[in-house]
Protein backbone atom coordinates (compact mmCIF):
# COMPACT_ATOMS: atom_id res chain seq x y z
CA UNK A 1 0.00 0.00 0.00
CA UNK A 2 1.60 3.36 -0.87
CA UNK A 3 0.55 5.95 1.54
CA UNK A 4 0.95 10.13 1.26
CA UNK A 5 0.93 12.52 4.02
CA UNK A 6 0.54 15.95 4.34
CA UNK A 7 1.79 17.74 7.72
CA UNK A 8 -1.68 18.22 9.95
CA UNK A 9 -2.29 14.05 10.75
CA UNK A 10 1.32 14.17 11.03
CA UNK A 11 1.16 16.77 13.81
CA UNK A 12 -1.93 15.45 15.20
CA UNK A 13 -0.49 12.35 15.92
CA UNK A 14 2.87 13.49 17.15
CA UNK A 15 1.10 15.90 19.89
CA UNK A 16 -0.85 12.76 21.29
CA UNK A 17 2.85 10.36 21.06
CA UNK A 18 1.11 8.28 18.38
CA UNK A 19 2.88 8.41 15.20
CA UNK A 20 3.67 4.45 15.36
CA UNK A 21 0.40 4.41 14.48
CA UNK A 22 1.11 4.91 10.66
CA UNK A 23 3.86 2.14 10.50
CA UNK A 24 1.59 -0.02 12.08
CA UNK A 25 -1.14 0.59 9.80
CA UNK A 26 0.59 1.50 6.36
CA UNK A 27 4.22 0.63 6.72
CA UNK A 28 5.99 3.67 4.90
CA UNK A 29 4.23 6.52 4.66
CA UNK A 30 5.98 9.21 1.90
CA UNK A 31 5.89 12.88 2.32
CA UNK A 32 6.66 15.57 -0.25
CA UNK A 33 9.49 18.12 0.46
CA UNK A 34 7.39 20.90 1.75
CA UNK A 35 5.53 19.01 4.10
CA UNK A 36 8.89 17.57 5.16
CA UNK A 37 9.60 21.30 5.38
CA UNK A 38 7.04 22.61 7.46
CA UNK A 39 7.48 20.09 10.02
CA UNK A 40 11.40 20.72 10.32
CA UNK A 41 11.72 24.46 9.53
CA UNK A 42 9.84 25.78 13.02
CA UNK A 43 12.66 26.38 15.27
CA UNK A 44 10.37 26.31 18.03
CA UNK A 45 9.09 22.31 17.28
CA UNK A 46 12.61 20.78 17.33
CA UNK A 47 11.12 18.22 19.57
CA UNK A 48 8.86 17.18 16.76
CA UNK A 49 11.49 17.81 14.30
CA UNK A 50 13.89 15.53 15.55
CA UNK A 51 10.93 12.62 15.80
CA UNK A 52 10.28 12.78 12.13
CA UNK A 53 14.05 13.00 10.58
CA UNK A 54 14.47 9.63 13.40
CA UNK A 55 11.37 8.05 12.03
CA UNK A 56 12.28 5.80 9.66
CA UNK A 57 9.12 4.53 8.23
CA UNK A 58 8.39 8.73 6.94
CA UNK A 59 9.92 8.73 3.62
CA UNK A 60 10.62 12.16 2.50
CA UNK A 61 10.20 11.66 -1.87
CA UNK A 62 10.46 15.20 -4.12
CA UNK A 63 7.41 15.54 -6.19
CA UNK A 64 8.74 14.63 -10.11
CA UNK A 65 7.00 18.01 -11.83
CA UNK A 66 6.73 20.91 -8.86
CA UNK A 67 5.61 22.92 -11.57
CA UNK A 68 2.29 20.70 -11.05
CA UNK A 69 2.49 21.49 -7.01
CA UNK A 70 2.67 25.36 -8.34
CA UNK A 71 -0.49 25.60 -10.59
CA UNK A 72 -2.62 23.23 -8.06
CA UNK A 73 -1.45 25.89 -5.16
CA UNK A 74 -2.36 29.08 -7.41
CA UNK A 75 -5.80 27.80 -8.60
CA UNK A 76 -6.85 26.02 -5.10
CA UNK A 77 -5.55 28.54 -2.89
CA UNK A 78 -3.99 25.46 -0.70
CA UNK A 79 -0.75 25.99 0.71
CA UNK A 80 2.76 24.43 -0.58
CA UNK A 81 2.38 21.03 1.73
CA UNK A 82 -1.22 20.39 0.76
CA UNK A 83 -0.30 21.06 -3.18
CA UNK A 84 2.88 18.65 -3.10
CA UNK A 85 0.39 16.21 -0.99
CA UNK A 86 -2.09 16.14 -3.44
CA UNK A 87 0.39 16.09 -6.48
CA UNK A 88 2.61 13.56 -5.15
CA UNK A 89 -0.49 10.81 -4.70
CA UNK A 90 -1.58 11.25 -7.86
CA UNK A 91 2.02 11.16 -9.03
CA UNK A 92 2.70 7.50 -7.40
CA UNK A 93 -0.93 6.68 -8.08
CA UNK A 94 -1.04 6.20 -4.24
CA UNK A 95 -4.04 4.32 -2.21
CA UNK A 96 -4.04 7.03 0.15
CA UNK A 97 -3.67 10.31 1.12
CA UNK A 98 -3.71 11.51 5.14
CA UNK A 99 -4.78 15.17 4.88
CA UNK A 100 -7.53 16.87 7.35
CA UNK A 101 -7.90 20.29 6.21
CA UNK A 102 -11.08 20.86 4.59
CA UNK A 103 -10.26 22.48 1.43
CA UNK A 104 -7.37 20.02 0.81
CA UNK A 105 -9.70 17.35 1.48
CA UNK A 106 -12.35 18.87 -1.10
CA UNK A 107 -9.72 19.42 -4.23
CA UNK A 108 -8.36 15.66 -3.50
CA UNK A 109 -11.89 13.84 -3.18
CA UNK A 110 -12.73 16.30 -6.55
CA UNK A 111 -9.63 14.50 -8.17
CA UNK A 112 -10.67 11.14 -7.20
CA UNK A 113 -8.24 10.29 -4.09
CA UNK A 114 -8.91 8.63 -1.44
CA UNK A 115 -8.34 10.06 1.83
CA UNK A 116 -8.31 9.60 5.42
CA UNK A 117 -7.93 12.21 8.32
CA UNK A 118 -6.49 12.18 11.93
CA UNK A 119 -9.68 10.99 13.27
CA UNK A 120 -9.74 7.88 10.26
CA UNK A 121 -6.60 6.88 11.34
CA UNK A 122 -7.51 6.64 14.85
CA UNK A 123 -11.07 5.06 14.06
CA UNK A 124 -8.81 2.41 11.46
CA UNK A 125 -6.30 1.72 14.09
CA UNK A 126 -9.35 0.84 16.59
CA UNK A 127 -10.83 -1.71 13.88
CA UNK A 128 -7.29 -3.10 13.60
CA UNK A 129 -6.92 -3.89 17.18
CA UNK A 130 -4.17 -1.32 17.56
CA UNK A 131 -6.16 0.74 19.87
CA UNK A 132 -9.01 0.17 22.53
CA UNK A 133 -12.06 1.95 22.86
CA UNK A 134 -10.48 4.03 25.96
CA UNK A 135 -7.63 4.78 24.02
CA UNK A 136 -9.58 5.93 21.14
CA UNK A 137 -11.03 8.21 23.43
CA UNK A 138 -7.37 9.39 25.43
CA UNK A 139 -6.27 9.84 22.27
CA UNK A 140 -8.95 11.92 20.86
CA UNK A 141 -9.00 14.16 24.21
CA UNK A 142 -5.32 14.51 23.77
CA UNK A 143 -5.96 16.17 20.80
CA UNK A 144 -8.94 18.62 21.34
CA UNK A 145 -5.68 19.50 24.89
CA UNK A 146 -3.22 20.08 22.18
CA UNK A 147 -5.69 22.31 20.56
CA UNK A 148 -6.11 20.75 17.56
CA UNK A 149 -9.91 20.61 15.63
CA UNK A 150 -12.13 17.71 15.49
CA UNK A 151 -14.98 18.51 13.67
CA UNK A 152 -18.25 17.20 15.24
CA UNK A 153 -19.53 15.34 12.86
CA UNK A 154 -16.26 13.51 12.70
CA UNK A 155 -16.08 13.22 16.40
CA UNK A 156 -19.53 11.59 16.70
CA UNK A 157 -19.06 9.31 13.90
CA UNK A 158 -15.74 7.84 15.75
CA UNK A 159 -17.66 7.72 19.05
CA UNK A 160 -20.64 5.97 17.56
CA UNK A 161 -18.39 3.28 16.02
CA UNK A 162 -16.45 2.32 19.35
CA UNK A 163 -17.56 -0.40 20.96
CA UNK A 164 -17.55 -0.08 25.15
Amino acid sequence: MIVVSDTTPLISLLKINRIDLMEKLFGAVMIPTAVFDELTADKRFQLEANQITQTKFIVVKPVTNPESASVLKRATGLDQGESEAIVLTDELKADLLLMDEAKGRNVSTQMGLKIMGTIGILMAAYEEHELTSDEVRECVDGLQRAGRHIGQRHYQMLLSRLKD
